[in-house]
């Protein structure tokens, strides 16, 4: 009877060879499934034309989809904040001072627009787990239909805000997981496209808010919108497709096993809070400008009315945030800090602006600040997830991109009470 041939590993079978002196060839590997194409990638979480290094141009354009759906009603219900508050036929404004101020300041829809997706973002740690990423997408896509259908509908202020803060629990959800889905792709592609949507989507929704309403009043301005949750959904069941299985990386080290374990979460911490610091200081100072300074920035030589001067700002900042998301991949900036600065100086000048009279000339050099505004917003925005993509190792990137998103909309929420600070300062003084 023959010698029977131990059980081995592979790779040892093939050192020690058979009884013949040849060596054993080794078992053949099943290939791993192939990841999406680059312009599947770039269609579902940006839209444009997405050039990838060794691929060939493609023709034609693949359409916007993830990061524009999930932040296009946000940045349309913040376009519509003046519009949502100005009370209704028979109520009367509080004071007729230079600020034309209304009832209630933008910086109650800017809260409402935030502070239910931050309680969804402190929450989803704890829930994450059970929930998989198909159900999650269809309850965003849920809430921002519900949210753009409520406001719609919506009969006064009160009702009108809890139409916004719906969408606001979807979009912060639609973010965490967009985000930590996005990171998952090779070379950045995923965080690129998504930054470069959503970046797409503050300009699409202020200019398609902005020209709708020209033409159209307040609710049936706003429907047209109910068409994004399900291109959503189309965008993320049949055009994404599976992420592609990341490489392996080295093994974590035992607590036990010396400070291995203790200095990785430190690098993990260390560059949250590089990247987390400088640009939540940043969202601080554009919304605070946002939602606290543009509606008190009013032009009465204007030809155009109070609301239309607002939405114009609006819409001039979003194209700045536009241009800058969009060019990651031409220009990097590890460092955050000098935006940061830039941000603050230019908050401080608007609120100068707005406590001296005549400081600004006019609606022009207005547009010109919310531009540049826009630009610093939107860099900030996309270096710093992209670096982090860079810096975090892919297992724990998702709790370093939870912890910087959480950071940036507890600045926003604050720049919202500081905003409604603001308004009840300038307008309660004549």
């Amino acid at each position: 009877m023959a010698d029977e041939e131990p059980l081995l590993p592979p790779g040892e079978r093939q050192k020690m060879g058979n009884k013949n002196g040849m060596k054993t060839p080794p078992l053949p590997r099943l290939p791993l499934p192939p990841p999406p194409s680059s312009w599947r990638i770039g269609a579902a979480f940006w839209c444009d034309h997405a050039h990838s290094r060794g691929h060939a141009p493609l023709s034609p354009a693949p359409r916007r989809i993830l990061g524009l759906c999930n932040n296009l009603p946000y940045v349309v219900m913040l376009s519509a904040a003046r519009d949502l508050l100005e009370p209704r036929p028979g109520e009367e404004r509080r004071n007729r001072s230079r600020y034309d101020c209304d009832p209630v300041g933008t910086g109650a829809v800017l809260l409402a627009d935030v502070v239910p997706g931050l309680v969804v973002k402190l929450l989803l740690p704890l829930v994450g787990p059970y929930l998989p990423d198909r159900l999650r997408v269809v309850a965003v896509a849920l809430c921002l239909w519900g949210s753009v259908g409520a406001v719609a509908a919506a009969r006064g202020t009160l009702s009108g805000l809890g139409g916004v803060a719906l969408g606001s629990a979807g979009a912060g959800l639609g973010e965490v997981t967009f985000l930590t889905l996005a990171s998952s792709y090779p070379s950045g592609s995923g965080l690129s496209h998504w930054s470069s949507g959503t970046g797409a989507a503050g300009l699409g929704g202020a200019l398609g808010f902005w020209g709708l309403r020209v033409w159209l009043p307040l609710p049936h301005a706003l429907l047209p919108f109910l068409a994004l949750p399900p291109l959503m959904l189309l965008s993320f069941f049949f055009l994404l497709g599976p992420a592609p299985p990341p490489r392996p990386d080295p093994p974590l080290p035992h607590p036990d096993e010396g400070g291995g374990a203790r200095e990785e979460k430190w690098g993990v911490a260390k560059a949250a809070f590089c990247q987390g610091a400088p640009l939540a200081l940043v969202y601080f100072a554009e919304y605070f400008v946002n939602q606290g300074l543009m509606e008190l920035l009013y032009f009465p030589s204007s030809p155009l009315p109070h609301s239309a001067q607002y939405r114009t700002l609006q819409l001039l900042y979003q194209a700045g945030v536009f241009a800058s998301r969009s060019s990651l991949r031409c220009l990097r900036l590890r460092r955050l800090w000098a935006l940061a600065l830039a941000q603050v100086l230019l908050a401080s000048f608007l609120l100068a602006a707005v406590a001296v009279n005549h400081l600004l000339p006019g609606l022009g050099v207005a547009a010109a600040l919310a531009l540049g505004e826009g630009l610093v917003g939107g860099g900030a925005y996309g270096n710093a997830f992209s670096n982090l993509g860079e810096q975090v190792p892919l297992p724990r990137r998702p709790l370093a991109i939870a912890v910087v998103t959480l950071g940036a909309e507890v600045a926003i929420a604050a720049a919202g009470a500081a905003g409604m600070g603001a308004h009840a300062a300038f307008c309660g003084r004549e």
